[in-house]
């Protein structure tokens, strides 16, 4: 992506609230109405075929809390909690196995958390034993993990190594103590670099980074040493994420001092620093928070229009369904998406009783398909090709989306898209704002002061 040069009054008009589109519909579109009979029932018609497995598992478990974290955890000192909590993930899996197509492949594996470096090794090792004893794994699996280097031995690496795992992602957020101390991360650079290198070493074909703008206390100054400091480690892939201020979702957030977070200004610059360094450094901007390099599957996928987006993010598996496992993780299917309780007794109660451990769900009309699709091109592709997508979708897609194709007059002005007859196409520009142009297609967007989601930047 070249050098931006971006009014900042455009900024200002676009940063509105706004989805995220892990999933379309939005997981706030989730409701108990949906009966785990009918989330079963429709996991059985969906096993009929032999489609290729996506799966997820969840190890909540922290030492202590980041304030800036919006995920679903659980704050312990006590390590063997995760030694339990790897057998009640054995008797979920045992539970859905019956339901699940022998024939599946395995394609892809994630451990996202919380921290699943928390867990020993032992209980890192039991666990792959266990998922290896349900799940039949590809020989070309994209197996990837999640890892705190605050608490990392290479024991952890050579465990997950030993289970499958080919890609590391790793949360650093920033290296300034100043900002460290605000958010209740401290994470010394030394202690990053060792882990990138037993990262290496113990054989990992690819590490993630993952860093957070907009943080209490950063700078353009402080933030372009961190960047600069993360580059020479030399990941394969950055994520770089909008801190999302939601203290009103999120309590612990109400500790982070409004006061000295950034401006939308400031922020904003941070962004456009951030591009600007990682393209000066090889990284291809892959849209929303993602950077790749050239050769990464990610930019390969991109380039060739196979590109897709999940809960897990930006993903190459895009034939795949997702069964996740695990306090609050959340399952994808053609039709249906399901998410399990977030309460950790209460998940043990209904696997223990031989119950899924449901909490809510969605079913998809076919209206919800259509535009799934068609915000996922946005999202992944950056691109809507007019006929190809009737062909894909069996509409005639200008006449069903006459309506947003007609409100997208204010984005071609102000150079977010370019149209022609025959297709839509994001700018360079538009990447920052893919979100804004994906909520023209978004059916259920309520009005900006009833959106309880985070600022598009």
């Amino acid at each position: 992506m070249s050098r931006l040069n971006v009014n900042l009054d455009l900024v200002k008009k676009y940063n509105v609230p706004g989805p995220r589109y892990t999933s379309y519909p939005p997981a706030t579109k989730f409701t108990d109405q949906v009966t785990a009979e009918q989330v079963r029932a429709n996991i059985t018609r969906n096993n009929a075929a032999a489609r290729d497995l996506s799966l997820y598992f969840h190890l909540p478990f922290c030492e202590t809390l980041c304030w800036f974290c919006g995920c679903t955890t659980v704050i312990t000192a006590d390590y063997e909690k995760s030694a339990a909590y790897v057998e009640y993930l054995g008797k979920e899996m045992a539970a859905l196995k019956p339901l699940l197509n022998p024939d599946r492949k395995t394609v892809q594996l994630h451990f996202g958390g919380g921290s699943p470096t928390f867990c020993k090794p032992e209980h890192l090792r039991r666990l792959g034993e266990l998922i290896r004893q349900h799940f039949n794994f590809a020989p070309d699996i994209e197996a990837g993990v999640e890892v705190d280097p605050r608490r990392l031995t290479r024991d952890h690496l050579v465990a997950l190594r030993e289970i499958g795992f080919n890609r590391a992602s790793m949360g650093v957020q920033d290296n300034n103590p100043e900002v460290q101390q605000a958010v209740h991360r401290i994470q010394p650079l030394e202690l990053t670099a060792q882990a990138v290198a037993w990262v290496r070493e113990t054989g990992f074909t690819s590490l993630n980074i993952d860093l957070i703008y907009g943080l209490p206390h950063q700078t353009l100054a402080s933030f372009e040493r961190t960047l600069d400091e993360i580059i020479a480690l030399q990941p394969d892939r950055f994520a770089v994420f909008s801190y999302a201020h939601v203290p009103w979702m999120k309590p612990a957030q109400k500790i982070v001092q409004a006061r000295v977070l950034p401006t939308p200004e400031v922020k904003f610059e941070l962004l456009k620093l951030t591009i600007e360094k990682l393209a000066d450094a090889g990284y291809l901007y892959i849209g929303m928070d993602h950077f790749a390099r050239a050769t990464d599957e990610l930019a390969v996928a991109q380039e060739a229009g196979t590109l897709q987006r999940n809960f897990q993010g930006y993903s190459t598996r895009g034939g795949a369904d997702i069964y996740a496992f695990g306090m609050s993780s959340i399952s994808q299917i053609s039709d249906t998406y399901w998410q399990n309780l977030k309460d950790l007794p209460a998940y043990y109660a209904k696997v223990d009783a031989g119950e899924m451990p449901y909490a809510r769900g969605y079913v998809l009309t076919t209206d919800d398909r259509i535009r799934r699709e068609t915000i996922m091109q946005i999202m992944c592709n950056l691109v809507l090709d007019f006929d190809a997508m009737s062909g894909r979708l069996g509409i005639d897609f200008r006449e069903y989306f006459a309506k947003a194709l007609a409100s997208l007059d204010d984005l071609a002005a102000d150079g977010l898209i370019e149209r022609t007859v025959s297709r839509l196409t994001v700018t360079e520009l538009g990447r920052l704002l893919v979100r804004i142009i994906a909520m023209r297609f978004d059916a259920y967007l309520p009005k900006p002061t009833e959106r309880r989601h985070a600022m598009t930047i």
